[in-house]
């Protein structure tokens, strides 16, 4: 995995300027190089430049970037961050067509794929990516990101020219650009954080290459292209061919995921998800003579503390034992305390460069700076609920019907701590609800379908654009700001493309959530794994982590310059603080409720100061 920056600008000539445009990508990497801690690089041309950070996993020894080939008679560069999995199979479909190669990196075959396929490369991709080619015969900068968008890539306009970033931060150190948020922007950090509307960046004027798609600069301008889209129609095999064939896709995606040429690990929850990963994994290593290198992730004293609820009916552990067992993998216990907890929410903002999912967040870059002193590669179960239907809000009615994101029903949790003048101003349940409308609008439909199913796909959709992209979101910041690349093969677009016409009563078999998930890999894992009860992510109940972050958060009431006090409300804050903790009331998803709104708050006020956003 890598780090990627760059601009271009027609209005500009940047050799004549060379070591001032040099420095400037220099800084565009460093600011990101916890990325790819071990190699960087630049390029600079007449109208484009280009920087790289990269953390070796494919060709050690070479692939370094920018990398440029040369073909018919002009030169093109790329920068890139991912993997691409089917990267085999394409350079001998390119070998086979005449072009030869200097290097083992699959750097080198998107390039040449470029150079033969033009901007339809995309479409021969199997992998997670987003890269920039500059095109040195057209004159042209091409900006491309992968389907499910689980690799990051932001741009802005200035000057006529464009800019762009793996993450937010190598953007705002361009010259002359400002973080501002306005009232927009404020909007997507009350009404809609810790997620985000896709394409959008939450600071003035920054912008993301939406997943699917590639962005076309040149001297006519910017050109936004759709690659690739997901499309609604009938399911034609029968329950028996559809348990077979995702099972196929599913093992294939996991086994093509393990590419490396380091040692890969995986994480390991005691959920069907993380076990079937760890299953497949493990069976082929050992294949190999080799043991897999597992982990999972706990709270200090949660044993104690743990509270059973309806979105965490049981503890991880017991089942992290039994598939330790029945995997033989080499197992690791990680826990993270209270104070660690709180002490990393600051650093995880900067991970996202935006106020993200509090503890959820920090704990899980806490895990990941964990693995990452042992391993580089890591596959993980995350987006398997959002593509088989594992969520509440697939099946209970309340959520079902809501006319509302489903994961952020209880809009007056998000107000309820702002001035009064702040939340008249900020149109927080208009907003939300004008995103939720569009990208309802924007499903793709089934003709025919009634009205329960047709209500299903939305639910569906919601999910992919949304809940899905923000936990992508939180997967890629706090692992990358760890030098550890992970991985997550249930977002293999065949997978999604195939499930996504699964009719219900298939994907939910007998009624069992994730029943036809679950009837796939009844041949890789233990029964009493298999069919579990949903347990989401681990979080902490321990009283002292409320406390402190009430002590944390008084302490900033107090302070007349701490930025977010211009928005929050003292006298709400205070008796919110006084009242009992609700859990279960969260405020978006399953796991932030009364104490991570608080924890959220405090990360809104470090964003702010930290950025030093300027209110517009």
């Amino acid at each position: 995995m890598c780090g990627i920056a760059g601009f271009a600008n027609f209005t500009l000539e940047y050799l004549p300027d060379f070591i001032k445009w040099k420095k400037i990508l220099e800084e565009m990497n460093r600011v990101q190089k916890y990325r790819g801690p071990d190699e960087d690089g630049t390029f600079l041309a007449a109208h484009c430049g280009l920087g790289h950070v990269r953390l070796s996993i494919i060709d050690l020894k070479s692939g370094q970037q920018p990398m440029t080939r040369r073909k018919d008679g002009g030169a093109c560069t790329i920068v890139y961050n991912g993997e691409i999995y089917n990267m085999k199979e394409l350079k001998e479909e390119l070998w086979e067509q005449g072009v030869r190669f200097e290097t083992d990196s699959d750097t080198e075959v998107i390039l040449a794929g470029y150079q033969q396929y033009g901007v339809d490369i995309a479409a021969h991709l199997n992998g997670i990516f987003s890269f920039a080619i500059w095109d040195e015969r057209i004159q042209r900068l091409f900006l491309f990101r992968d389907r499910l968008g689980v690799k990051p890539l932001f741009y802005t306009i200035r000057d006529g020219g464009i800019v762009f970033s793996s993450e937010i931060k190598g953007l705002l150190v361009y010259p002359g650009m400002k973080a501002q948020a306005d009232r927009e922007g404020l909007c997507e950090i009350f009404g809609l954080g810790p997620a985000k509307t896709y394409g959008t960046g939450v600071f003035k004027n920054v912008h993301e290459v939406l997943p699917g798609h590639f962005m076309e600069f040149g001297k006519d301008g910017i050109k936004d292209n759709c690659y690739w889209k997901l499309e609604s129609g009938q399911h034609t095999e029968n329950f028996e061919e559809t348990v077979h064939h995702t099972a196929w896709l599913l093992e294939d995606a996991i086994e093509l995921q393990m590419l490396s040429d380091v040692p890969i690990c995986t994480f390991l929850s005691g959920g069907v998800d993380s076990s079937l990963v760890t299953a497949v994994c493990s069976r082929k290593l050992k294949e190999q003579g080799k043991q897999l290198d597992t982990y999972s992730f706990d709270f200090v004293d949660n044993d104690v503390n743990f509270k059973a609820n309806a979105f965490q009916p049981t503890q991880d552990r017991p089942y992290v034992e039994q598939m330790v067992e029945f995997a033989g993998t080499n197992h690791h216990f990680l826990e993270c305390s209270y104070a660690s907890l709180y002490d990393y929410l600051f650093e995880a903002v900067e991970a996202r460069d935006l106020p993200c999912m509090a503890d959820v967040e920090s704990s899980m870059l806490y895990f990941c700076r964990k693995v990452a002193a042992h391993n580089k590669v890591t596959l993980t179960g995350e987006c398997a609920d959002e593509i088989f239907g594992g969520y509440p809000w697939f099946h209970k009615k309340e959520c079902f019907d809501a006319d509302i994101f489903p994961w952020s029903m209880d809009m007056s949790m998000r107000s309820m701590l702002l001035k009064d003048e702040v939340a008249a101003e900020l149109p927080l349940e208009e907003y939300a609800r004008a995103a939720y409308e569009k990208t309802i609008a924007e499903t793709p439909v089934l003709e025919g379908e009634n009205p329960k199913e047709k209500r299903r796909r939305e639910i569906s959709w919601l999910n992919l654009k949304w809940f899905m992209q923000t936990l992508l979101d939180r997967m890629d910041r706090t692992s990358m700001r760890s030098g550890l690349e992970a991985r997550v093969p249930f977002a293999d677009h065949r997978i999604v493309e195939y499930v996504w016409n699964v009719p219900w009563e298939m994907k939910c078999s007998d009624g069992i959530v994730k029943g036809l998930l679950r009837k796939a890999s009844e041949n890789l894992l233990p029964y009493e794994v298999l069919y579990r009860k949903k347990s989401p992510y681990p979080k902490t109940y321990d009283p002292a982590y409320e406390n402190l972050l009430r002590e944390h958060m008084t302490e900033l009431l107090q302070d007349q310059n701490a930025p977010v006090c211009t928005l929050l409300d003292r006298k709400k804050v205070m008796d919110f603080m006084e009242s009992p903790v609700d859990y279960g009331r969260p405020f978006y998803g399953q796991l932030m409720a009364g104490p991570q709104l608080l924890a959220y708050m405090l990360q809104v006020n470090h964003w702010l100061e930290k950025y030093q956003i300027e209110l517009v």
